[in-house]
């Protein structure tokens, strides 16, 4: 059985330690003290987000983070599925669609009007999770700037 727990401050030593696994996977950087940091003030602010820890049979497997934007195009808040991580043990086993099929209900709970997503273009599986779930490509490009 797969459940689903809104992630506590007391969850924030997991949640990293997964995320430093999850970044791993592309050698991503990351900064483990800053992503506590950066939990805390998420966890303490609604209008941010939602992180979830994703648990099959009591355990906890992985976890899953919404975050909140608002645009005029769409009418109102949209939400970006910011990460979605499976440990590799817990892959092949249907609960990646159990996780996507919770987002969804939950944007409408949450009255999100839309969900946008990134997928490493290698990671076939996971665009093949979300096209199969009525994600649909984007016919836009999404392009980033840093402020210094």
């Amino acid at each position: 059985m797969v459940q689903f727990k809104s992630l506590q401050k007391s969850d924030i030593e997991i949640v990293t330690k997964m995320m430093q696994d999850f970044y791993a996977i592309d050698n991503y950087p990351i900064d483990i003290e800053t992503s506590k940091k950066l939990f805390h003030e998420f966890i303490a602010d609604e209008n941010l987000g939602k992180c979830w820890l994703i648990y099959h049979e009591e355990e906890i497997v992985g976890y899953v983070i919404l975050t909140f934007i608002f645009s005029f195009e769409y009418k109102g808040r949209i939400a970006f599925l910011d990460e979605l991580y499976l440990k590799e043990t817990a892959r092949g086993k249907g609960i990646g669609k159990i996780t996507i099929d919770f987002i969804k209900e939950q944007a409408t709970i949450l009255n999100v009007k839309l969900i946008y997503l990134e997928v490493e273009n290698h990671n076939e599986k996971a665009q093949k999770l979300y096209l199969a779930n009525d994600f649909e490509i984007h016919n836009r490009k999404i392009l980033k700037h840093k402020p210094h």
